[in-house]
């Protein structure tokens, strides 16, 4: 298998207690030397080592759901919008017509349209999407309960199988576990995702910040800390001699963290023009494509929050910097024009590159955001632009989310909203049973109780079941 950006800092004689960290975020916990050993063991004993993975793409604001998926031709003009639906390479399955690559790809995803919630506000809609639990506060985006990605990382470092951290990565805007409720609560910050900001379109971008902590190169027994870059914290090492103190094991995690293919997972160079091109040279292509050669690399769930397609252009007064689209920050109609093309070729590029490379039975791709927006349009004089726009407001009611892959059966829609889109009528469903849906892929018992901070024990998922129309395929 190759060797994962992600893998953990190892035990051994260069310090006690150092952090994992990426733009400033600690991540404690299993170190890859702990890994390496319970992999060595696993394979002695004869065992499989599982590698199932999740890529969740993140789009804040609230993707409105009569403007992608969930289209009502026939209610009122002031409900359905401009656009129309189109036809898809599976009967029955219409999108938005600003999502034509969609439509060829149609038997390669599945559209729930009847998941909701009740916080109308970003911060309790966030809290409660990637918590699976209602939120103590409707506002704020500091979680009282993990995040998914907090979970599984948790739950992983426990088993035999990979042990890889999940990774996140997201605008220079949120370049803190806490913007997205992304934050691990009683969990601990032994079990945050690896966080990293910035732009991968940027031709510049790389992962900063790799090193280990000087204060703490005087310590035993510790965790691999990264903080002043990779070459750095390379020469200080082999200054100091401590390498040579290393087990075997602690060894080859330190070669595997400094090796080039820590680096090449980063870098999207290595990638042919064609495919960065068919991904589209977007924020959200980049950031596709990016997902897809970290899992190949061993993550096991990966995080890409999609805001503005483009980052450091300028925004066209119509348009929102993400998904929330009021009438006060944007046209609904203008933005979606402007940012659903974006969104399509980027998508469609990363749904047919996991089944082109064989990747759909171990990947599930899910692609969710906070809430939809309001089946009615509300019709306000735009901040930007200065005239009467139409726009839609905040909706957890009724919402869509797509996931693919997963050796999942594709080409289905799940559960329906009625006539104006306004709630589910068919299989309602909350995100509970998204995210039980999740952890079923990737074997995680969600029924288990784990122990927070204070040893109480805590349920990872209080309610919610497995789509069963999303059941995996013999």
């Amino acid at each position: 298998m190759k060797p994962s950006f992600l893998q953990r800092g190892c035990a051994g004689p260069v310090s006690r207690r150092s952090f994992l960290e990426v733009g400033g975020l600690s991540v404690l916990g299993l170190g890859m030397s702990d890994f390496l050993r319970m992999k060595a063991d696993a394979k002695a004993a004869g065992g499989k080592v599982e590698d199932k993975s999740v890529i969740f793409i993140w789009l804040p604001g609230g993707m409105p759901h009569m403007e992608t998926y969930d289209m009502k031709p026939e209610a009122p003009s002031e409900y359905r919008g401009d656009f129309r639906p189109i036809r898809t390479n599976v009967p029955g399955i219409e999108v938005c017509e600003h999502l034509p690559m969609h439509a060829k790809i149609a038997d390669k995803f599945a559209v729930i349209r009847s998941i909701h919630h009740e916080f109308a506000d970003h911060g309790g809609a966030h809290k409660r999407m990637m918590t699976g639990r209602p939120p103590k506060t409707p506002t704020g985006t500091i979680n009282d309960a993990p995040a998914v990605p907090c979970i599984v990382k948790k739950m992983l470092a426990g088993s035999k199988g990979n042990l890889e951290m999940p990774i996140s990565v997201a605008g220079q805007d949120g370049n803190n576990m806490d913007a997205f409720a992304l934050g691990s609560a009683y969990l601990g910050p032994a079990n945050t995702p690896f966080l990293i900001p910035g732009n991968p379109n940027d031709p510049n971008f790389k992962v900063n910040n790799i090193g280990v902590k000087p204060e703490m190169e005087s310590r035993l027994d510790d965790r691999l800390a990264m903080l002043k870059g990779m070459d750095q914290f390379k020469r200080n090492i082999d200054k100091s001699g401590s390498m040579a103190a290393m087990d075997t094991f602690n060894a080859q995690a330190m070669e595997m963290l400094m090796s080039e293919d820590v680096r090449q997972a980063f870098d999207l160079n290595e990638e042919p023009d064609s495919v960065r091109d068919r991904y589209g040279r977007s924020a959200y292509g980049q950031r596709g494509l990016l997902a897809r050669r970290l899992i190949e690399a061993g993550s096991r769930f990966v995080t890409m929050v999609w805001q503005s397609p483009f980052v450091g252009k300028t925004i066209p007064k119509t348009a929102a910097g993400n998904w929330d689209c009021h009438a006060v920050n944007c046209s609904v109609f203008e933005d979606m024009r402007w940012r659903l093309p974006v969104y399509d070729q980027a998508l469609s590029a990363l749904i047919e590159d996991l089944y082109q490379r064989g990747l759909d039975e171990k990947v599930m791709l899910v692609v969710g955001s906070d809430f939809g927006h309001t089946p009615k349009i509300n019709p306000q004089r735009g901040t930007k632009t200065g005239v009467m726009q139409p726009g839609r407001d905040h909706w957890p009611k009724a919402m869509s989310v797509l996931v693919s892959g997963g050796n999942m059966p594709m080409g289905q829609l799940i559960g329906a909203t009625n006539d104006k889109g306004e709630h589910p009528v068919e299989r309602v469903m909350t995100p509970n049973d998204l995210w039980a849906t999740v952890y079923q892929h990737l074997d995680i018992d969600y029924n288990q109780y784990i122990k927070d901070l204070s040893g109480l024990p805590r349920q990872i998922l209080p309610f919610g079941k497995p789509i069963k129309e999303l059941a995996p395929m013999a």
